[in-house]
């Protein structure tokens, strides 16, 4: 059968006709619209954003669990989608995935309450032996001409002895606060429930956001694949470190080593400082049982772990995990620490690539911020240079159909080395 019939071939050029000049109104020509002042927008943008910021902090109790809910449903679609292509049902898919993430949870929960209660029973047993070890400290500042006194006068009449009870203090209300805890859980686990039952047609709504926003659409794309690689890279190395932090801590001989394997792998979940975090503790017990040399065995041991394991071995398998250089990701930390509360700690980066997506990916003008934050330059031009080419192909080929059942291609100025040549003799054209 013969292929559409072209009738007019339309290439878009600067030059203009004397026809074309005589229809045009006199005067220069401005876009619709009023240019602002550069430093206008900034600060408006600004403010803009800084309320925004402070409606999230406000909201932190609701919007906190909820972002939580939405990553781990993100994280475990590809089950869902598995099991819709071996046929299962679409609903029946979705609850599956509810129910993994709701055993998820319940484990998590579940090794949080026992590792906390594990810790209060067993340091109001090491009080003297705190208290013991500031008396030494005390001396040995006092060889250098630094009385007692004045180090009382400085730190105030601290008594080591109460340091057990001060972190039980501390620990007893995040157990006792049983409300706050059973309403975080329920908050998460109906966004799940509700976020996985709308993912039946994710897809499609994806497809139509692509179609019409391709900015947004491959922006929100990367976006989720970027949350998905995350979670799953940081749960995966971090039980990897945690259970080699168990061996070091049993080869060194600190007490309760499967209290700090979990502490290890909870606090792997903080970026940059989290290794920090689950090392204080077990260094602390360490020098406590073994003296000086077991507490810096305790911490060269995790500083190297650490070190190889997340900056050696982990990026040869995965590449760079986080999406953003190490300042971000730690000015990141703080920002929605402060914004969000503690689960700010744990969704700072995940945070930080949803706001990244929408301001700066989806949007061609904030895009060169990328080079800035960007960890991996080289995704980062093979992303730019697939915008660039999505781009060209909606501006190059805008196909309608015209009045003769054919149809009409227009194209621009830098492509017209790919127009096609004129039609044959004898095709009627369409005069627009």
């Amino acid at each position: 059968m013969p292929g559409p019939d072209r009738r007019l071939i339309h290439v878009n050029t600067p030059e203009t006709t004397a026809e074309d000049s005589a229809d045009r109104p006199a005067g220069p020509q401005h876009p619709e619209g009023r240019n602002w002042p550069r430093f206008l927008v900034i600060a408006l943008s600004l403010a803009g954003l800084v309320v925004c910021i402070m409606f999230i902090q406000g909201l932190q109790a609701i919007i906190a669990p909820v972002f939580l809910g939405l990553n781990l449903v993100i994280v475990a679609y590809p089950l869902q989608a598995w099991l819709n292509r071996r046929g299962v049902p679409r609903f029946l898919g979705a609850t599956v995935t509810v129910l993994l993430v709701l055993v998820v949870l319940l484990v998590f929960i579940g090794l949080i309450f026992w590792s906390a209660s594990e810790l209060i029973y067993a340091l109001p047993k090491y009080g003297p032996q705190f208290n013991s070890i500031y008396e030494g400290m005390v001396t040995w500042i006092g060889s250098f001409g630094v009385t007692p006194d004045m180090v009382l006068n400085e730190l105030g009449n601290l008594n080591m002895s109460t340091v057990a009870s001060t972190a039980v203090s501390f620990i007893t209300p995040l157990l006792s606060n049983v409300s706050a805890v059973i309403g975080l859980v329920v908050t998460v686990v109906m966004t799940v429930f509700f976020l996985a039952m709308d993912s039946v047609a994710v897809e499609r709504r994806v497809a139509l956001l692509t179609s019409s926003r391709t900015d947004m659409g491959v922006a929100l794309i990367d976006f989720a694949q970027g949350v998905r690689r995350y979670w799953v890279v940081t749960t995966v190395f971090g039980l990897i470190v945690a259970l080699l932090d168990v061996v070091a801590l049993a080869i060194i001989g600190v007490p309760m080593i499967w209290v700090w394997g979990v502490l290890s792998f909870l606090t792997n979940y903080i970026p940059n400082i989290g290794f920090v975090l689950g090392m204080i503790p077990p260094a602390l017990l360490g020098l406590v049982e073994g003296g000086w040399g077991a507490f810096f065995a305790v911490v060269v041991s995790y500083s190297v772990l650490n070190f190889v394991i997340q900056s050696i071995i982990q990026p040869k398998f995965t590449g760079d995990a986080v999406g953003v250089i190490p300042t971000v990701s730690f000015l990141s930390l703080l920002f929605w620490a402060w914004v969000l509360g503690w689960m700010g700690t744990v969704l700072a980066l995940p945070a930080t690539l949803l706001f990244k997506a929408i301001l700066i990916d989806a949007d061609p003008q904030s895009r060169w911020l990328n080079s800035l934050i960007a960890s991996d330059l080289k995704g980062m031009e093979a992303r730019e240079r697939g915008f660039t080419r999505a781009f060209n192909r909606q501006a190059r080929y805008e196909v309608a159909e015209d009045g003769f059942g054919g149809t009409e291609q227009t194209v621009h100025p830098e492509d017209q080395t790919l127009a096609t040549p004129d039609p044959p003799q004898g095709v009627p054209t369409v005069e627009h």
